[in-house]
């Protein structure tokens, strides 16, 4: 797979593929330079370089990155290494990861500028302050139009529907202990049929056929018919555990880029995903690190992400580009679930999960 792809791949994947970009090239040290801020992230960071180069103008810091695999595999080498940092923030935990984060004292408080302008609902560990939400999006059942059309079958909008025969060996999802979004998806089970009526649900999706691979790459680049990557590769489920904001991209990333998305989403599906960012407990320029997360909360920041990252502003009145109006509109009503019963139900979940669809 080419650099271009990969990349493509991973903005719309939201971290859950690997770079050829990353590694310790793009490190540039341990952050112990005073002029020096290093942030920690998944693979899928990207900004544009002028943003970058006005907060480097404005602040009077380089900004250096550390890019360390998905967002799991960064959280845990950040709590790894918390007495000795890597670097000064770290961005890309989200709400399905939080409490490993914060019961493992991986952030220091701090209350950065401009979160009056943040929506109120996106904030988490408000007494605290440990982290600062950055960015937003919804896991969701994208579909394969042509498919569906070719066959004159309307596709699924609800989590019901995917139960039902008619779409039997249609849908494929990720691995819920190894991606974000296939945890993320079951957490949206969960929230929708309860403690218990979620591992029922899960026994119909699979006596309906659904297949498990890994990480979304795999899911949404092979075995997916809809996307630009499956047709290539042969795919043959159109139907996909993915996001959103995947029709947006499907259609930016074509030449011709067509008039309307190929693929549509499944809006009675989708979980709602946060993204944060965090002062790390022991950063070595904790004053930089306060003035980068500043800046992720500016509109100037704010704008930047949809395209570059496929993910949505939290603060008021950021702008939302017209691709992602058109083609990929939040779902107005999502399914959420409180970090703390996360935190107390995730591990038990994904266990009981892996034992009953697994095996």
């Amino acid at each position: 797979m080419s650099h271009t792809t990969k990349l493509t791949a991973a903005v719309i994947g939201l971290g859950l593929v690997t770079l050829s970009a990353c590694g310790s090239s793009e490190s540039g040290g341990e952050g112990a330079d005073s002029k020096t801020v290093t942030l920690v992230s998944h693979d899928s960071w990207v900004v544009s370089k002028s943003v970058i180069a006005s907060f480097e103008k404005q602040s009077g810091y380089e900004v250096k990155v550390l890019k360390d695999g998905d967002a799991g595999q960064a959280v845990n080498k950040a709590v790894l290494t918390k007495d000795n940092p890597q670097g000064d923030v770290l961005f890309g935990v989200d709400n399905t990861l939080l409490s490993r984060a914060l019961d493992n004292g991986l952030f220091q408080p701090y209350r950065a500028k401009g979160g009056d302008m943040v929506l109120a609902e996106y904030w988490a560990d408000k007494d605290k302050h440990r982290v600062t939400p950055v960015d937003t999006g919804d896991i969701c059942v994208n579909y394969d139009k042509a498919w569906f059309s070719e066959r004159k079958l309307d596709p699924p909008k609800t989590l019901d529907d995917l139960a039902d025969p008619a779409y039997k060996n249609l849908l494929v999802t990720e691995n819920a202990s190894t991606s974000s979004p296939g945890l993320g998806f079951l957490l949206g089970t969960a929230a929708e049929y309860g403690d218990d009526g979620w591992v029922d649900y899960w026994k119909k999706l699979k006596a309906n056929g659904v297949k498990v691979v890994d990480g979304w790459e795999q899911a949404y680049n092979e075995e997916f018919s809809g996307s630009a990557g499956g047709r290539k590769a042969g795919g043959d489920r159109p139907l996909v555990v993915s996001y959103a904001s995947s029709p947006p991209a499907e259609v930016l990333f074509a030449d011709p880029k067509p008039k309307t998305a190929p693929t549509g989403v499944a809006m009675g599906t989708c979980f709602r995903q946060v993204e944060y960012a965090g002062l790390l407990s022991n950063a070595k320029n904790p004053e930089g690190g306060k003035a980068l997360l500043d800046f992720m909360l500016t509109k100037e920041f704010q704008d930047d992400m949809p395209l570059n990252m496929f993910v949505y502003p939290v603060r008021e009145a950021a702008q939302v580009p017209q691709e992602f109006v058109k083609f990929g509109p939040q779902a107005e009503d999502p399914q959420t679930m409180d970090p703390a019963k996360i935190a107390e139900n995730r591990d038990e979940w994904v266990k009981a999960w892996t034992s009953l669809v697994l095996k």
